[in-house]
């Protein structure tokens, strides 16, 4: 016997586990549509693919299948967890972009969604009537036609990235609280203008907001017609917009491994570490500061455009103080400067918001409804107060607060960090 052979068999063994799990998670939520548990299984499976001791090639296959085939067919059985699936991959994409300036430069960013909000109003000013009233005369121009969606992505991305240097540049003496203070003011100003920036020239319609968003063009319904298939817009959309949200996240993803390896990314660690040791060594503090406010600016910026799309409406409260709190605890609670644990982070909590809680209340609605007694007390008299949706801050702060106590580093931390939180061994010198 060989001995190599062993570990073959170990991996068959492993292959066969996956499957069966993904598998296994895939029919819950097929036969129990409506259940958090179901659902959350098979999101775990991802999980367990990650963990799996098998080659990145055959992570990668499971991951496809999970994401790209599995998914799709569940999200068409259940419109629900299609929108839960979207969702989560633009707080993916927005919690790797704020991982960029927080987890890797280390600059403590409270007003990340103003950029999300440019991106947003970059097209939803443009692919909406909204525009002809900036610009009476123009109308056989505005809106633009679906198509310019596709250059809008680009220019939602440069323009969040200008937005990020002009962020940059006052701040770029402050750090720790004083920075804090700063982008927080930020994110209130850009909310405050589109607000009240629908007089003298009616930009964003202020409190209003704007309505109907032009959507990309289903470019290949004509081919699905010529194979004989009759699907409606309305069922094409979401799966359009989930393909379109997963693409966007694995170019995401892909810079963000890049940007982390090269010189630039260790240049951030610099900075993160210490300033003053980066500067004494060549590294460029000004240039490397509004780099980093830039790339992760434009992840937000890029994001917003899809957003905007998507919901066919925006307005200035769509992008509240609350919105970069809830991408800053996601970072926070992946792991600051980990690529996966912003991405587990930022699906655990927009999972716990639209699913656990949400789920929960209506839950509870039902028996409230259905007037069930428990230990003699009548639910029909709960008070709407105890419904679990409207603790989400709470519920939030309570976990961040034991993740500080008992994991520190998040839940899955980046190398450097989860070496520096180790406990040293028995015995060694402090």
């Amino acid at each position: 016997m060989s001995g190599r052979e062993p570990v073959t068999g170990r991996a068959a063994i492993t292959h066969a586990a996956v499957l069966v799990l993904i598998a296994a998670s895939a029919t819950l939520v097929y036969a129990l549509p409506r259940s958090i548990l179901a659902f959350m299984s098979f999101q775990a499976s991802l999980v367990v693919v990650y963990y799996a001791r098998l080659p990145a090639r055959a992570k990668l296959g499971y991951g496809a299948l999970i994401l790209g085939l599995v998914m799709p067919f569940l999200g068409s059985h259940n419109a629900y967890y299609m929108e839960v699936a979207i969702q989560v991959g633009i707080f993916v994409a927005l919690a790797l972009g704020l991982n960029i300036v927080v987890g890797l430069a280390g600059l403590l960013d409270l007003g990340y969604v103003a950029f999300y909000a440019v991106g947003a109003y970059t097209w939803a000013v443009f692919g909406s009537p909204q525009a002809l009233k900036l610009f009476p005369t123009a109308t056989g121009l505005f809106p633009l036609d679906g198509w310019w969606f596709f250059p809008f992505l680009a220019l939602g991305l440069a323009v969040a990235a200008a937005a990020g240097v002009l962020l940059g540049l006052p701040v770029l003496r402050l750090r720790g609280d004083y920075l804090a203070i700063v982008t927080l003011g930020f994110g209130e100003v850009i909310r405050v203008l589109a607000n009240n920036l629908d007089k003298p020239w009616n930009v964003t319609n202020g409190p209003k907001g704007i309505t109907p968003i032009q959507r990309p063009p289903l470019f290949f319904e004509p081919a699905l017609r010529v194979l004989g298939f009759e699907v409606s817009p309305f069922a094409l959309y979401p799966l359009y917009f989930y393909f379109l949200v997963l693409a966007v996240v694995a170019v995401v993803i892909v810079a963000n491994r890049r940007l982390e390896r090269s010189h630039i990314g260790r240049a951030w660690e610099a900075i993160r570490e210490d300033e003053l040791a980066a500067q004494a060594m060549g590294v460029p503090l000004v240039r490397m500061k509004l780099l980093a406010f830039a790339t992760g600016a434009s992840f937000a910026g890029i994001m917003g455009v899809i957003f905007s799309a998507k919901q066919l409406f925006i307005n200035p409260e769509s992008f509240t103080f609350l919105e970069s709190i809830g991408v800053l605890a996601m970072v926070i609670l992946g792991g600051m400067g980990s690529i996966p644990g912003a991405i587990i982070g930022a699906s655990v909590v927009t999972i716990l918001n639209l699913q656990v809680l949400k789920g929960l209340s209506l839950w509870l609605n039902e028996l409230r409804n259905a007037g069930i007694t428990i230990l003699g007390y009548n639910l029909a008299n709960l008070p709407s107060q105890f419904e679990p949706a409207k603790y989400e801050r709470m519920v939030f702060g309570i976990i961040l607060i034991l993740m500080m106590i008992y994991r520190p580093a998040g839940i899955i931390p980046a190398r450097r960090r989860r070496i520096e939180t180790a406990a040293p061994p028995e015995g060694a010198a402090r």
